[in-house]
């Protein structure tokens, strides 16, 4: 083998690493992203739970930890952002595979205040496998959750998100594919009674 085709393959070989290592990096922050902002809509919807008011005072936790989180962190926390951090957990927090998780942490968290420290920092590693379990599920960008908590039928929310995740679509192909009814067109190719009612 000469050495130019050597260095050729060499090279190929440490591109290859490079770029499957940024692309592994980038789904690792994206993941932690999506699975940060779940928290934060949850930490939102149990402190509107316990207001008084909820829709007034909902209001006011929105526009006050808007401010605060902007004054900190900058931008990327209005309160149409809260929002839908709000709606990501309401919307997800009822998903079969996302309640097992949680029913898992809640009960974790809840018999772990009796036990002695050695159990207590077992169940503080499990409490971190089921924050990596959440942020594992998570496999979407941003803006795909944005777009995919506004359908109400969960079954054709999680359909979409499968694909999406499958054949990596781009926001612009899931939504693409949502105004095509694709669910709706597959479930009725599966039902041909249905098929020829139309």
């Amino acid at each position: 083998m000469s050495k130019d085709l050597q260095n050729k393959v060499l090279f190929q070989q440490v591109v290859e690493l490079l770029q499957n290592a940024r692309q592994q990096v980038l789904r690792t922050v994206n993941s932690t992203m999506v699975y940060t902002y779940f928290e934060i809509g949850r930490i939102i919807v149990e402190e509107e739970q316990s207001g008084k008011d909820r829709a007034e005072y909902g209001k006011q936790i929105l526009k006050g930890l808007s401010k605060q989180l902007t004054n900190e962190f900058g931008k990327g926390f209005s309160i149409v952002n809260l929002e839908n951090m709000r709606k990501f957990y309401l919307a997800y927090s009822i998903s079969q595979s996302v309640t097992r998780i949680l029913q898992i942490q809640k009960t974790q968290s809840v018999t772990g205040e009796f036990k002695s420290q050695k159990e207590q920092s077992l169940i503080s590693f499990s409490e971190k496998s089921i924050s990596k379990s959440l942020i594992s599920f998570f496999k979407l960008t941003w803006t795909h959750y944005v777009f995919l908590m506004r359908i109400d039928d969960e079954k054709e929310r999680r359909f979409y998100e499968i694909e999406s995740e499958k054949y990596n679509w781009s926001v612009r192909e899931l939504k693409r594919q949502y105004d095509s009814a694709l669910y709706t067109r597959l479930a009725l190719s599966l039902d041909k009674e249905g098929v020829l009612k139309f």
